[in-house]
């Protein structure tokens, strides 16, 4: 078994800041986990704590139940591929793959059966005899990756292991690494800042933020009923509001922009006494958008008007981005009739999420 545990894990660095702080986190075995948050969340800070590059400071990290909190990194059987590929040049595609089977002790007859039999799995039967110059950087990001579990390690571990890569070239070593550690039951925590990659390839996602944990779910639940409205923020681009409770309803009161918020749902608890603040998140699924009217850009209905601001086109119709009483809203609009920036359109947003 490869499943992890992680218990109150916490690392300070000597100059006094926290990469870290009360990290709980249990990883099944063979789950493929995304770790993302913004530059400095700690994502990467928990991967080399995990790999044993990094000592914590306070916590545990287990491994199939063992504790290896301790153990150095070259005992935790892990593998590990980084952005940047770190194929060695002077070996040859072979020698690069076979390099910690060498270190092991492994015989040199198991260690050509195994070289070829990983090559082929993550394919590139035929190319042992190649030199890492001629490949592709896909080519040597699979040299990498066969490298990293040619030894049969419990956990694989992927810091940005894509992120160096061209479409659609990304996409398709993507898919090619999920098939490969599905098949093999291969434990992975996959390092990315890109939210998108995260939600369509791990089983769970751990959000990270100024060294904490904001959030630990699968990609649906994450996406439709994130636990923050920091988390709503970052993973779907949801719009923050400041608002109170007000004779039992929530409202919005902005210069130009008064909103009585209808058919919202409360997240985490009650939405606060009489006059209290709250935190409304719209996600753009929850944004409605129709024809410009005659309410103006203030309004005391459920919906009311805004101007489009932005146009992007997103295969299958419209990302818009929308200013209404100074807020801005991200909504998707249909592929035809293609949105022009400066359009007024009315707005209705459902189920809003609010947070005491």
């Amino acid at each position: 078994m490869s499943d992890i545990t992680i218990d109150n894990l916490g690392v300070t660095f000597p100059d006094g800041t926290v990469g870290l702080e009360n990290i709980n986190l249990g990883i099944r075995s063979g789950e493929f986990v995304a770790l993302i948050g913004p530059s400095g969340s700690g994502k990467t800070t928990l991967l080399r704590t995990l790999a044993g590059f990094i000592r914590p400071s306070a916590g545990t990290i287990s491994i199939g139940g063992a504790d290896v909190s301790a153990t150095p990194p070259e005992k935790r059987r892990m593998g590990m591929v980084f952005q940047q590929h770190a194929v060695w040049p002077h070996m040859s595609v072979a020698d690069n793959v076979a390099y910690p089977l060498r270190r092991a002790g492994v015989k040199r007859a198991e260690q050509r059966e195994r070289v070829e039999r990983t090559l082929e799995t993550v394919g590139l039967e035929g190319y042992a005899g190649r030199n890492p110059s001629t490949l592709s950087g896909g080519q040597r990001q699979r040299v990498a990756l066969a490298r990293a579990i040619v030894s049969a390690p419990s956990v694989l571990l992927l810091d940005e292991a894509l992120s160096a890569l061209d479409e659609p070239l990304r996409d398709s070593l993507r898919r090619e690494l999920v098939t490969l550690t599905r098949q093999s039951q291969l434990t992975t925590v996959h390092v990315t800042h890109d939210r998108k990659e995260a939600i369509a390839i791990a089983d769970r996602i751990a959000v990270l933020h100024d060294g904490r944990l904001e959030q630990f779910a699968a990609p649906d639940t994450l996406v439709t009923r994130p636990a923050t409205a920091w988390v709503a923020s970052f993973i779907s681009d949801a719009t923050l509001l400041p608002a109170q409770v007000r004779g039992g309803r929530v409202v919005v009161e902005r210069p130009g922009l008064s909103w009585p918020v209808q058919s919202l749902e409360v997240v985490g608890g009650g939405a606060g006494m009489e006059g209290a603040p709250v935190t409304v998140a719209v996600l753009p699924e929850a944004v409605g958008i129709g024809g410009g009217g005659e309410m103006g850009a203030s309004t005391s209905g459920s919906s009311f008007e805004a101007t489009i601001t932005s146009v992007l086109f997103e295969v299958t119709g419209y990302s818009v981005t929308l200013e209404a009483g100074g807020v801005d809203f991200r909504g998707r609009m249909p592929a035809a009739p293609r949105p022009e920036v400066g359009d007024r359109v009315s707005v209705a947003v459902t189920r809003p999420l609010v947070y005491a």
